[in-house]
């Protein structure tokens, strides 16, 4: 007699799922060191079985032996098949045996568009199938799967594959062909490096690119601002005139010389209170902005952090651009469930014990997934990064339902021989959400002392203060994520990865991102010869046609047929200047190359670098000009090493060292500590 086959997208989930199942004892066995596990719930027998990602990946159709453009022919192949993956050949195996002797076979991988394609592989190459339910959940807890499995959908989530098909797809034309375009330029021209850009990650690089050119043509603007430094009574104020800036100094200066030694009056007092809304649910951008901002994480370990909590049950799906908190995730009964922590037990009761349970929600909406949510089940160990997460989602889920926060606004408006002053200050009468949030509201509390209209005020001092506009900032992963997101460059799910690629490959670096002489180049040789390829317009074009066929309004076939000829005609016109685009992207190389392991000049006119010894791979600092000058620093031998833009008060540039799970360590190989200037 057969059974029915539940094929799930990681072990860690196959576990979870046939424990919520089963409706008496979960037998587990092993094949190959792969497990999977057996169940009975109404009587019918259930298998459990794994998969370990994506099992299948896109390949050219008969490669040749060497490279060539452009490549349109490909094939679905085992992952197994490539070098450093053979260790998932175990559970492709486990897959096909299990799956000889099933009758009825269900998808449990995650219900998004990766997960979809996952299973949809899986079922047609190693189960010969296509027939099969599809279960959709956003936790991993026991009432969400049983729910999923009683009303699994009759059929797979063809739409969603279909999307998922054609971004594969399209991903591989793009960055397969202008991968090889690019390296094969720069080969052309007698350099040797592996370059890379594809559909979304040339668009995102010369976003950076543009604003780094931004900052260096930045030309400041001095200005000029006067300040006073005043009492009322025993309180004191400060207060800038109200025209702000001034631009020519002399009218600065005439205010100063009229002011200077004569006291004033408050002249107007405006109050108001004011409610400040409480902050809206995580979406997958919003969480990853708030975790880079508070604790320094990147995109993608944030990522990979809230799903490691997510397959531990602890919290919702995370791959989500969704605002919305539904009432049928169970408001009361994961607060009553997180009142069972320590750390959340009181506030989890003031919530209680309000009438209503109604969270602030914003705009945007995900069709397959809410929010990012606590499910209230509870942590039994958590390692330090993975806890700061968690805190973060049930903080800010707690915060949502919290009523505004009142806050007091207070300007004064001070008069001297004509001349007017402001102050602006802010306070906190009611914390309310802020209360729910705490330690990660992060909003200014600026307290005036209580003054009347009419009020003298001592002048004590007044002040010209020489300033000088400022050039936009640089962006950071955080800033960045958001453009993205703005402009429609990629998903929720690959946005990170995206950018972790940028700073892979070398085009990228540090926190406030700086793009490097090779990433510099790569945009400026496209930008003159193939700009489509950078283009952000095409690339959100794509987009919005994928989301459409995931809409059931096109077809995969047609848009991977446009996408085709438009890149085979972009092609034509890349080979046209390759030679030309070469010789631009090695110059650029050779600079790149030579500094990216310089840390500064050496006293006796060499240049300070880092060595990597010969036999032993230990690495120091050591002259260019060794032998004859035997200057060296020691390095730590363990750790990725960063050469930061910053110097030294010496003159070297910082060096940041960063080791797994840990924050990187900041120093100057000569003094030690970070002296940054």
């Amino acid at each position: 007699m057969g059974y029915t086959l539940i094929i799930t997208e990681k072990p860690s989930a196959a576990k979870r799922i046939a424990s919520a199942l089963a409706e008496g004892e979960v037998k587990r066995y092993a094949n190959r060191g792969v497990n999977y596990y057996r169940i009975k719930r109404k009587g019918k027998d259930i298998v459990v079985v794994p998969a370990v990602g994506h099992l299948f990946v896109l390949d050219q159709e008969n490669p040749g032996r060497e490279w060539t453009y452009p490549v349109f022919s490909v094939k679905w192949k085992p992952s197994f098949a490539e070098k450093g993956n053979e260790w998932s050949k175990k559970y492709f195996q486990n897959i096909a045996e299990l799956a000889k002797n099933a009758e009825e076979f269900i998808s449990a991988c995650d219900y998004d568009i990766e997960g979809s394609v996952i299973a949809y592989n899986i079922l047609r190459f190693i189960c010969k199938t296509e027939k099969a339910k599809r279960m959709k959940f956003s936790t991993l807890t026991k009432p969400d799967l049983i729910e999923a499995y009683e009303n699994a959908m009759e059929t797979l989530d063809f739409p969603q594959i279909e999307a998922g098909l054609a971004r594969h797809e399209m991903d591989w034309y793009f960055g397969i062909n202008l991968s090889r375009a690019l390296t094969l330029a720069l080969k052309s021209a007698g350099g040797f490096w592996t370059l890379s850009t594809g559909r979304v990650q040339g668009p995102t690089l010369k976003i950076l690119q543009d604003r780094q050119k931004e900052i260096e043509k930045f030309k400041p603007i001095p200005f000029w601002e006067v300040e006073l430094h005043c009492t009322v009574g025993n309180d004191r104020i400060t207060a800038l005139h109200v025209q702000g800036k001034f631009w020519e100094k002399e009218k600065a200066e005439e205010v100063v010389n009229k002011c200077r030694g004569k006291d004033g009056c408050v002249i107007h007092v405006e109050k108001k209170e004011v409610k400040q809304n409480p902050p809206l649910p995580f979406d997958l951008t919003s969480l990853q902005r708030e975790a880079y901002n508070l604790f320094g994480y990147s995109p993608k370990l944030t990522l990979d952090i809230a799903q490691s909590l997510y397959e531990q049950a602890l919290i919702s799906y995370p791959r989500t651009s969704s605002q919305k908190l539904p009432s049928k995730i169970g408001y009361k009964n994961i607060l009553e469930k997180l009142k069972e922590q320590e750390d959340y037990s009181n506030l989890c009761q003031k919530l209680l014990r309000k009438p209503v349970l109604k969270p602030r929600e914003g705009k945007k909406e995900d069709p397959a997934h809410p929010s990012i949510f606590p499910t209230g089940n509870k942590p039994e160990k958590l390692k330090p990064q993975e806890r700061k997460i968690y805190d973060l989602v049930v903080r800010r889920f707690l915060s949502v339902f919290a009523e505004p926060a009142v806050r007091k606004q207070v300007k004064l408006t001070i008069e001297i021989e004509g001349e007017r002053f402001s102050a602006s200050g802010i306070t906190t009468l009611e914390e309310n959400w802020m209360e729910f949030y705490k330690p990660y509201v992060r909003l200014k509390e600026q307290s005036l002392p209580e003054v009347n209209t009419g009020e003298k005020i001592k002048n004590e001092k007044i002040e010209l203060l020489d300033k000088k506009t400022q050039p936009p900032n640089r962006y950071t992963q955080a800033s960045i994520l958001k453009e993205m997101e703005k402009l429609g460059l990629g998903t929720k799910a690959t946005r990170a990865q995206i950018l972790q690629t940028l700073y892979d490959r070398g085009y990228i670096k540090e926190k406030s991102i700086v793009v490097t002489e090779l990433g510099e180049a790569v945009v400026k040789a496209l930008e003159h010869h193939c700009p489509e390829i950078i283009s952000v317009d095409l690339t959100r074009k794509l987009e919005n046609e994928m989301e459409e066929i995931e809409r059931g309004n096109k077809k995969r076939g047609d848009i991977l047929l446009e996408a085709r000829r438009n890149l085979e005609r972009i092609l034509q016109n890349f080979k046209k200047h390759e030679r030309k685009i070469g010789e631009e992207i090695l110059e650029a190389l050779k600079r790149f190359e030579k500094n990216k392991n310089v840390i500064g000049a050496c006293e006796c006119g060499g240049e300070l670098r880092i060595v990597h010894s010969g036999k032993t791979k230990k690495r120091f600092v050591g002259c260019s000009r060794y032998p004859e000058c035997k200057v060296s620093y020691p390095l730590p031998q363990h750790g990725s090493i960063t050469i930061l833009s910053k110097t030294c008060n010496c003159g070297l540039k910082i060096i940041s060292v960063k080791r797994k799970g840990k924050k990187p360590w900041r120093f100057c190989v000569k003094c030690g500590s970070n002296t940054a200037a």
